[in-house]
């Protein structure tokens, strides 16, 4: 059912809204008009549950709405939802610190006493960034250490990996730990020779590339399954299957042990700066009187956002949104964290459905309804700036290709999972109507039945229903 230039979102953060009594177009304007919203899913052919609504961004006015209410997985668009969580509570000032602590004086270049590689939660820590950490602690005036060499990720709850439900080997479901290095993914590379298959993993970055000591893969002579996993002797291990690899390739795969991986790879560093350490070891907890003795920070928190608006990085929204709720004094685990950013929403909405699980809507158990995400991309983006941070948007033609040409621009952020496709975001009609909206489409009795058969060309109809909205509502309000 349609609802034209009836709600109101909510004039002040805080104050509940509820969309006005819907009313039919009247049929006269209906035949002057686009296809309608409801003639356009159809022709979608999607089934399960989908859900739209647009507003007007300076008033809040809702002009159109489809099941607006109803709570739905929002996929990677509940990205949009801790970046404000995240801004609002850290402020756009905030960086992250990765630290290396001394618990002794430095003596003759020699620290008299432990070294610990101290994560802050930076999710954007790579290879070159540890290589500058290296460099920094030679500079430092350290070239030794008596005691021991520690890793410590305790600065954000570990998890082994974000969601449940997706497949082994997948680079973007890694583990999670407050020591986070190359998104917390190794680089794996294959090369088949005269003499059969060189398997290679390493940590490479633009300027360095270590290789990666505590993990390793093998090959099988097995169809498939193409990857298996395993742990032992606090090592990683990969079991690759040998007919699922072609000449030459190479993927990134997730790290489960991130502090012994990130502790292994600076070790190396730092012997190439000159400074030799001991094998690292986990730290539970820092020791009462540790000093820093170097420091690297990240850039700032909006351009770390950016980045994962545009790139939809599920670590990185897992990391700031788990800071996030540690610095409001929460219990920081991924589940309580998401719950924590749930109330934070209901909070500045006044109310609210939204039940969260992760902050990255990699798993498909996170809910939000249209309404709510609107209300907070209308009522809380601007005061943070969100549109500047999300990526502009290619319209669809009708077989699914990007078209060469829009009359509109459009800002807004992607959500995909299997049999789930989502869009929020901003608009900007041909006449200058700055609108907000929100379209979620999912089925997820089919995603749990299929698995991700036939899930392509459904993602492919939806995101062609998305433009399709789009255009419409670009004709009807601009």
């Amino acid at each position: 059912m349609q609802v034209t230039r009836r709600g109101l979102l909510g004039g002040a953060v805080g104050l509940g809204a509820a969309l006005a009594t819907p009313r039919l177009l009247r049929a006269e304007a209906v035949a002057m008009r686009p296809l309608s919203g409801e003639e356009l899913v159809d022709a979608a052919q999607l089934g399960g549950d989908v859900g739209y609504i647009v507003a007007d961004a300076r008033s809040g006015l809702v002009l159109e709405s489809r099941d607006a209410n109803k709570a739905m997985a929002p996929a990677s668009t509940a990205k949009t939802i801790t970046t404000l969580y995240a801004l609002e509570t850290l402020g756009s000032d905030y960086r992250f610190t990765t630290s290396l602590l001394g618990t002794g004086p430095v003596a003759g270049g020699v620290l008299q006493g432990d070294l610990i590689l101290a994560g802050g939660g930076d999710p954007t820590l790579d290879t070159d960034g540890l290589a500058d950490l290296a460099a920094r602690l030679v500079k430092a005036g350290v070239s030794g250490v008596a005691g021991r060499f520690y890793t410590w990720g305790g600065a954000l709850p570990y998890a082994s990996e974000i969601s449940d439900d997706q497949p082994v080997h997948v680079g973007y479901n890694p583990s999670i730990s407050g020591l986070i290095l190359n998104y917390n993914r190794v680089h794996f590379e294959w090369r088949r020779g005269s003499g059969g298959y060189s398997l290679e993993m390493d940590a490479r970055g633009a300027a360095h590339k270590p290789k990666a000591y505590t993990i390793d893969a093998s090959l099988a002579a097995r169809k498939s399954p193409a990857f298996r996993y395993s742990q032992s002797g606090g090592k990683e291990h990969w079991s690759v299957a040998s007919a699922a690899l072609n000449k030459h390739g190479s993927l990134w795969l997730p790290v489960r042990q991130p502090d012994a991986y990130a502790g292994d790879v600076f070790q190396t560093l730092a012997r190439a700066q000159g400074c030799p350490l001991p094998a690292p070891q986990p730290l539970r907890a820092l020791p009462a009187g540790a000093q820093v003795i170097t420091a690297r920070q990240s850039t700032d928190l909006p351009r770390i956002l950016r980045d994962m608006m545009r790139y939809s990085t599920n670590i990185t929204a897992e990391a700031v949104g788990m800071t996030a709720t540690a610095a409001r004094g929460a219990n920081a685990a991924r589940g309580p964290s998401g719950a924590a950013m749930s109330q934070w929403l209901a909070q500045r909405l006044g109310g609210g459905k939204a039940r969260f699980v992760d902050h990255s809507g990699l798993g498909a158990n996170d809910r939000i309804s249209a309404l709510e995400m609107v209300r907070a991309v209308t009522l809380l983006g601007p005061k943070v700036g969100l549109r500047g941070l999300m990526k502009p948007f290619e319209l669809r033609d009708d077989n699914g290709g990007k078209r060469q040409s829009q009359p509109f621009r459009v800002d807004a952020k992607t959500g995909t999972l299997n049999f789930v496709s989502t869009l929020t975001g901003y608009m900007t009609a041909p006449d200058g109507t700055e609108l907000t909206f929100a379209i979620f489409t999912g089925d997820l009795a089919r995603r749990q039945r299929a698995g991700d058969s036939g899930s392509g060309a459904w993602v492919r109809r939806s995101k062609v229903l998305q433009s399709r909205l789009l255009e419409r509502w670009a004709a009807l309000y601009g």
